[in-house]
């Protein structure tokens, strides 16, 4: 087993395998859930770690309150970097969205905080959603390329 906690996913069937490996190679995201009965979409960071995906996102705007404890819908995609030739792909995740203090070494992951969210302060919240359901979707322009798993 690998020493490195963004790495684990032994108990993960291969299509979450690489749902989550998808999203260990792109830093941001969205998460959706609803919020006084509106649906509502917020940028976070997440790092994956053991089948399961950590989220930082600013406590200010009060978005993690609406998450915690909810279904929440994760995405992520490669749209506005993928080349032409690329396959585009992005995944979706779907789960329980719980609080969470990270470990140092999860905080490590994530790598330096943004310093200001609209001209305040950047005060972090973290949070950890399990997948339940996963999906991943490709656009690809012609020949057949299937997306591979990176070992």
């Amino acid at each position: 087993m690998s020493s490195d906690p963004s790495a684990s996913t032994d108990s993960v069937d291969p299509d979450e395998q690489l749902a989550l490996e998808l999203l260990r190679r792109t830093d941001y995201g969205r998460v959706a859930t609803s919020m006084r009965a509106l649906p509502f979409l917020a940028v976070a960071r997440h790092v994956v770690v053991g089948g399961k995906i950590l989220l930082r996102l600013h406590k200010g705007f009060g978005y993690h309150q609406a998450c915690v404890g909810s279904v929440v819908a994760y995405g992520a995609d490669n749209a506005d970097v993928a080349s032409p030739r690329d396959v585009r792909w992005t995944v979706q995740c779907i789960g329980l969205c719980e609080a969470v203090e990270p470990t140092d070494t999860e905080l490590g992951l994530f790598g330096p905080a943004p310093r200001f969210a609209d001209g305040e302060p950047f005060d972090p919240v973290y949070l950890r959603v399990e997948p339940q359901v996963t999906k991943v979707h490709t656009l690809r322009a012609g020949q057949d390329h299937r997306l591979q798993r990176v070992r």
